[in-house]
């Protein structure tokens, strides 16, 4: 069984609720218009109740003079004798003295009291003579007023549903031209191949599909970026550990063939810490470019590169050759950001510059201001090639690696902190060395 369209559904339910809402109104209307009516006909009552009330009075004084009649006496044919009323001319007793010729023949058991009043056919108007002990009652029969409101009613719900069934035929076509928009995105979206993650033409749609489709193509970018990091991971690996791998079963191989000699399998033990030393950059830069969200919170640049220079410091060969320099004044500045990203960025700074200087000193520079300088003073690099550096795979030199994805880490760290990443070499005092400055945004109190 097919599933009814969207337009469908959204037009019956239209048709429900405007169907009750009619309904509704055709009876407020219809209530309105007896209450309406019931006003007319009463003025219409009240007025001809005074006029008729003297020709009573008249036909009554002029039967008096002669040979008494029989009581109650019937009037001659009323004034208006189209009219549906009748009338009753009684005295103080209530003694039927005049009637109509449709009027009841007994006295109509309503109050002798100037004003409306109600029986189980008529509606009776009472009114007084102002000199005598008289009361004319005109009546009007109910039945006359419930029916002009039955007609009333019955036109208003023929009109209702006359409206609705049009309501009905042309809804559908309306719901299904105004969500012509909603088919444009979902052909869009069906016609995409599992690699097309381009964003969603969103031109031309209503506020709320287009809010669902800005939150479609966010989801396909972060999608499109997991796919990049997940392709460029895999890039990276079979680029960077290539060669360690290589190496490592290279050595295990030759020290196998030769009796296991010591150099051969320190030679392995140092190609698989290669290896080692690979992957965690590899996982570095994969967590770096990853979409999922750094953290954004106060951090203490101070205790940063103390934390990073401890690392170093335990390692004998770098502990003489790193030193701490702390250029601000007070306590120490705090910068908005994510520890652990800064960290494993500072990290790969501090590890570039003692591996390309030789036994020069590193110095790891905290401040002035939201600043962290990595600066040595190696060989440094040609000024044609320190633009290229923050690209991955590219190193300072082809004899020894290690800018080949450390500073792509940075850079990539940098970017998502809305940080700055500037390289200079030589330094500004024109000396030989590498400086790296990161310079974060400062946490606002």
């Amino acid at each position: 069984m097919t599933a009814p369209t969207l337009a469908h559904r959204l037009a019956r339910a239209l048709m429900l609720r405007l169907a009750l809402v009619w309904v509704l109104c055709v009876l407020a209307v219809a209530f309105y218009l007896n209450h309406e009516i019931e006003e007319n006909f009463d003025v219409e009552l009240a007025e001809n109740a005074h006029r008729m009330f003297d020709v009573a009075m008249f036909q009554l004084q002029r039967a008096a003079p002669g040979a008494p009649a029989p009581l109650p006496m019937i009037a001659d044919e009323p004034l208006f004798s189209n009219a549906p009323l009748v009338y009753q001319l009684v005295d103080a007793r209530g003694s039927l003295l005049l009637r109509s010729r449709q009027a009841p023949a007994q006295a109509m058991a309503v109050p002798l009291v100037p004003g409306f009043h109600n029986t189980r056919e008529w509606r009776v108007h009472v009114v007084r003579h102002p000199r005598q002990a008289f009361f004319f009652l005109l009546a009007d029969p109910l039945s006359e007023r419930n029916g002009e409101w039955r007609e009333t009613l019955l036109v208003l719900l023929v009109a209702a549903v006359i409206a609705l069934a049009v309501l009905a035929w042309a809804l559908p076509g309306v719901a299904t031209r105004e969500l012509k928009v909603l088919e444009r995105l979902q052909r869009q979206i069906s016609e995409r191949g599992g690699g097309d993650l381009r964003p969603l033409a969103l031109v031309g749609l209503p506020a709320e599909l287009r809010a669902v489709g800005e939150d479609v193509n966010l989801l396909m970018q972060r999608l499109n970026q997991a796919l990049d990091v997940e392709h460029a991971l895999a890039a990276n690996a079979a680029h960077e550990l290539r060669t360690p791998l290589s190496t490592a079963r290279l050595r295990l191989q030759t020290a196998l063939e030769h009796g296991l000699h010591r150099a051969d399998v320190q030679a392995a033990v140092a190609a698989m810490q290669t290896l080692s030393h690979r992957a965690e950059k590899l996982l570095q830069l994969s967590r770096a470019e990853s979409s999922a969200p750094l953290a954004r919170a106060p951090v203490d640049l101070g205790r940063l590169a103390a934390t990073v220079a401890q690392e170093f410091w335990q390692d004998e060969r770098a502990a003489d050759r790193l030193n701490l320099v702390a250029l601000h004044s007070g306590p120490a500045p705090v910068a908005l950001g994510d520890f652990d990203a800064l960290a494993i960025a500072l990290r790969n700074l501090v590890e570039n510059a003692l591996h390309y200087t030789g036994d020069s000193p590193v110095e790891l520079i905290v401040g002035p201001g939201c600043r962290l300088v990595v600066r040595d003073h190696g060989p440094g690099v040609a000024p044609e090639r320190l633009q290229t550096l923050q690209q991955r795979h590219v190193r300072q030199s082809a004899e020894r690696t290690g800018y080949g994805l450390g500073l792509s880490i940075v850079a990539t760290i940098a970017e998502k902190h809305g940080a700055r990443l500037a390289l200079t070499s030589p330094l500004s005092d024109g000396e030989c060395g590498f400086e790296s400055r990161l310079a974060l945004m400062p946490a606002v109190a």
